[in-house]
């Protein structure tokens, strides 16, 4: 015989009359205790005994009841002058310092292999998860059929989209009183001509939304379009990378309260009743409910059922964390400041803690066994923190090895340190063994939790499938959207199509701050070659850019060449520009290895005309390019903290006049990326061009009008040498750059290279001293000779032509080689060098 709860016989016959209707927070069908709608499901109604009508405070006090908790510990306030404040005191955050083994079966046997992992460790912990933490999904809990209610079409940004309102019945056949209709909204491309990747988003709003009306939503969900207001909204992004994206309202699956608890998917399987200690709680019900939108998913075929990821924000970024951990189909996830209950560690005594969750307010997100480690009084004494069998380190090791980016913003723009982000940094840490026992990397730092400190904000770690970031933004993940896109494609393999945006036949690229790799075989060449240029030589001065740069220095420009040689010999200048690079292709390189370790004291950048084209853009393709400039600013500061960096205001193009005005724009956007000092904005346009933006004679390719002659390059070589003479001093009579390179595919293509006048020769203090040499070690002496001695000319007539050279002497027995001065040859060594790449090409 069922025992009749403490709180009376009266309470009790009033929920057994089903007359009341209990509403969640959110108010939607699926939290109501509904008459059934047919005859049959009535009479079958009228036999069973209507869902606990119970307040949270007596839900809660039925579960402490359960458990024999006399009393429990209060929780500290996020209020700082409250009389139990929350610690935010680093030396008081650790009272617990050990935390569970994660590679240590309970029998204490040391885990050393993936099978061992996956075959017992794994399943502990699971175990102890479901017991303790977040309860278990009953074995009977009921099915859920799914229908398309609604499809529409619309526009996300500029591009086209199909929305669907897909709505989930659960099967209440064995319990009609209660309803559960679980509201799933699905977007996809429209141009898509193959199953898209989706993210499933923990958020409210209905198809509207979904389609880019102002959200509907409480803060903290991370509906925010746009985080700081500076990105475009999470949704375009996603669209303008491929995907496609799902709003799953968590409400419509189980209120986000405790009176909740006998209604909702937890109430059904219960059929009506109050859970047992080990029952599951919100946040487990919530992932429940992303499971079974990727069944549907399943079935869809525009989606990628095998590429979809799980995302939310603060207690839905705890439920993306449980999802991703319990439900092994999803293949990434974005925990955006998920605290305490998420990625944060419980026995951190610092901000939200375990006293927090057991209490009456956020108790229902958790399985009822949690409370009793709040306890100050029970049957079994007191128990805290440090008595779970768990912690927060080994909830992320469970998603390993899939993707999984972990998100916080800080606290001066409302990501309050009542999360406390280093706790969760410390987890991510905590968790790397087990990403690395299964094949997977992790953050790329040591593993000793307690001393590792958060990476600077703005700088991440996302070279592994473990990945963090903490952004400059608030209690959202929109500013790190950007990055984690790129760094989802990485590694499920997706690569973005090319796509037409809404009203236009125009090509759409991805937003102008993404990395995004050019895909043809020269490209990749080039690149691997640009890697490899960064570990000959000493580079002092590093230019980046697009094919304006890149003509400057390469071999296959030699005239251009030779000016970059009579401008910066003696600085000890590489060229890495790469001709039709968009800002995102640059920074995709800047990101891929091309800055690696090259600590260079000047960054000089010049980027962002391919963006800009030949038809002018409007205020959103002006705010798109300067986002990406800003980004390659940003990654040049990470990868070369210590060097200035010049930002080159965009040259003049007459291409078309009509993009002047845009470009005049993104020029003054990207003045304000300098600060004066560490970052400095160069424009020498007024040497360049008119007041109209019309060019001056010479200046540019007749041709082409865009690209720089000799003498526009000399106009910007002018304006960088007082800056570089302000930083580095005077030209040195050496230089130890490495050799300059070309274009990997220009070879044979357009016949001998024309000949050219030598640069101004400098004495070396290590005259004839290569890179190259040096790095083998050989002992070198030489002469330099403004020319080459006449009885040397005739050593380099097998190249081709007459040169003026320096002559070295290498080793012994003596050696000679001849190095022209013409950089167009300065690789070339005689008699025994092969020829240098003779031929042009445009880029």
């Amino acid at each position: 015989m069922e025992t009749i709860p403490r709180f009376g016989l009266c309470r009790w016959a009033c929920s057994l009359s089903g007359l009341a209707m209990v509403l969640s927070a959110a108010g939607v069908p699926a939290q109501q205790s509904t008459p059934p709608a047919t005859p049959a499901g009535r009479a079958r109604a009228a036999m069973v005994p209507g869902p606990q009508n119970w307040t949270t405070a007596e839900d809660h006090q039925n579960m402490m009841d359960q458990l024999g908790i006399k009393s429990l510990r209060p929780g500290p306030s996020g209020n700082e002058r409250a009389p139990n404040p929350a610690n935010y005191d680093e030396s008081k955050a650790n009272p617990f310092p050990n935390l569970p083994e994660g590679l240590t079966l309970r029998n204490g046997r040391r885990v050393t292999t993936a099978g061992i992992w996956w075959g017992q460790r794994r399943k502990e912990i699971v175990e102890d998860f479901e017991r303790e933490v977040y309860g278990r999904i009953p074995a009977g809990v009921p099915k859920v059929s799914w229908e398309v209610a609604e499809t529409s079409s619309g526009e996300i940004g500029t591009y086209p989209v199909v929305g669907r309102r897909i709505v989930g019945h659960v099967d209440n056949s064995a319990y009609p009183l209660i309803r559960v209709d679980i509201q799933l909204t699905l977007v996809t491309p429209a141009a898509a001509t193959r199953p898209v990747p989706v993210m499933i988003m923990f958020r409210g709003g209905g198809l509207p939304q979904a389609l880019g009306a102002p959200p509907a939503g409480r803060a903290g969900t991370g509906v925010s379009p746009s985080g700081t207001g500076a990105d475009p909204p999470a949704i375009e992004q996603l669209v303008a990378d491929g995907w496609g994206y799902a709003f799953l309202d968590p409400a419509s699956v189980q209120a986000d309260n405790g009176a909740g608890l006998t209604k909702g998917i937890v109430g059904l399987a219960n059929k009506g009743r109050p859970r047992k200690p080990d029952d599951w709680g919100s946040l487990r019900a919530w992932s429940w409910g992303a499971a079974r939108a990727l069944d549907y998913l399943e079935t869809d075929r525009t989606v990628d059922a095998k590429r979809v990821g799980i995302e939310g924000v603060s207690r839905f970024g705890k439920a993306a964390l449980v999802t991703m951990a319990f439900e092994p189909r999803f293949a990434v996830a974005l925990i955006g400041s998920s605290g305490e209950g998420g990625a944060k560690l419980h026995r951190r005594n610092f901000g939200e803690a375990v006293e927090n969750l057991t209490g009456s307010g956020e108790y229902h997100w958790m399985a009822g066994n949690f409370l009793k480690y709040g306890a100050a009084e029970a049957d079994f004494g007191s128990t805290n923190a440090g008595d779970l069998p768990v912690d927060a380190h080994e909830l992320i090791a469970l998603c390993a090895p899939r993707p999984t980016f972990i998100s916080y913003g800080v606290p001066e723009k409302g990501d309050a340190k009542w999360l406390d982000q280093q706790g969760s940094y410390m987890a991510a840490v905590a968790a790397g063994p087990v990403f690395r026992l299964v094949g997977a990397k992790d953050l790329g730092t040591s593993d000793d939790y307690r001393r590792e400190k958060m990476p600077a904000v703005n700088v991440g770690l996302l070279d592994g499938q473990l990945a963090w970031r903490q952004h400059d933004g608030g209690h959202t993940d929109g500013p790190n959207w950007k990055y984690f896109i790129p760094w989802a494609d990485k590694f499920l393999r997706h690569v973005p199509p090319a796509r037409t945006p809404a009203g236009t036949a125009e090509k759409r690229h991805p937003p102008a701050d993404r990395p995004m790799p050019r895909s043809d075989a020269n490209s990749m060449t080039a690149h691997a070659e640009l890697v490899e240029k960064t570990k000959k030589g000493r580079i002092d001065v590093y230019f980046t850019g697009d094919s304006i740069v890149r003509r400057w220095g390469a071999t296959d420009y030699p005239d251009l060449l030779k000016n970059w040689t009579e401008n910066f010999f003696g600085w000890n200048a590489a060229d890495f520009g790469w001709g039709a690079d968009r800002t995102e292709n640059i920074l995709w390189r800047l990101v891929n290895g091309e800055l690696d370790g090259v600590n260079p004291k000047v960054i000089v950048v010049l980027a962002g005309t391919n963006n800009v084209g030949t038809q002018p853009g409007d205020a959103a393709a002006i705010a798109d390019i300067t986002r990406g400039l800003k980004a390659i600013r940003d990654v040049c500061r990470k990868k070369a903290p210590g060097a200035v960096i010049i930002l080159t205001a965009m040259f003049p193009r007459n291409d078309n006049i009509a993009v002047m005005r845009e470009i005049n724009r993104i020029n003054e956007n990207i003045a304000r990326l300098a600060d004066g000092k560490k970052v400095r904005y160069l424009n020498v346009n007024d040497r360049l061009a008119d007041r109209d933006g019309r060019l001056l004679d010479g200046v540019m390719n007749a041709s082409d009008k865009l690209h720089p002659t000799v003498r526009g390059y000399q106009v910007w070589a002018d304006g960088l040498k007082p800056i570089l003479t302000e930083i580095l001093g005077p030209r040195a009579a050496n230089d130890y750059a490495p050799p300059p390179t070309g274009d990997p595919g220009a070879a044979g293509r357009r016949g001998p290279t024309p000949r050219v006048k030598s640069p101004r020769p400098h004495t070396r203090a290590e005259p004839g001293v290569s890179a190259h040499t040096r790095s083998r070690g050989v002992s070198v002496s030489s002469s330099i000779h403004q020319t080459a001695p006449a009885s040397n000319r005739s050593t380099l007539q097998h190249v081709g032509r007459e040169m003026p050279c320096i002559v070295r002497t290498v080793g012994r027995p003596s050696q000679q080689f001849c190095l022209p001065l013409s950089a167009a040859l300065w690789s070339a060594r005689c008699p025994h060098a092969p020829k240098p790449a003779t031929s042009l090409r445009h880029s």
